[in-house]
């Protein structure tokens, strides 16, 4: 499957990964992730293209979002005698990854907020 046009990222399309770096995820697997939440599907050459990303950095990516399971694949046959090409697409919604992600950091802050008090005890008893 070739895709005739390629989407590009927007002002806004840089601004939501901006945000998801700043609560800890990686910046490609951000901008692969916005990326795909506005596409209905693409290519990783789509992808490499419309975040300004190297293939490396999008193999990555597309390799933690798959150990998540936030990303399907299939195959399509080239259109050369090449390798057949990979589409992804999210297997959940933003909505739902969101949701996962807020969950994970809220974990991640409890376990920290848990070590301060231990500290704060031991702290306490010397």
């Amino acid at each position: 499957m070739r895709s005739d046009k390629v989407r590009y990222f927007t002002p806004r399309d840089e601004e939501l990964a901006e945000l998801l770096i700043g609560i800890g995820i990686k910046r490609n697997v951000s901008k692969v992730l916005v990326y795909l939440a506005n596409t209905d599907e693409a290519t990783s050459r789509d992808i490499e293209r419309g975040t300004d990303l190297r293939q490396p950095e999008v193999s990555i990516a597309m390799r933690y979002l798959k150990e998540c399971d936030w990303i399907d694949t299939r195959e399509s046959k080239s259109e050369s005698k090449g390798r057949p090409v990979k589409i992804y697409t999210l297997s959940r919604s933003i909505t739902e990854i969101m949701d996962t992600i807020e969950k994970e950091k809220k974990r991640e802050a409890r376990h920290q907020l848990d070590l301060i008090q231990k500290m704060r005890e031991c702290i306490s008893m010397q």
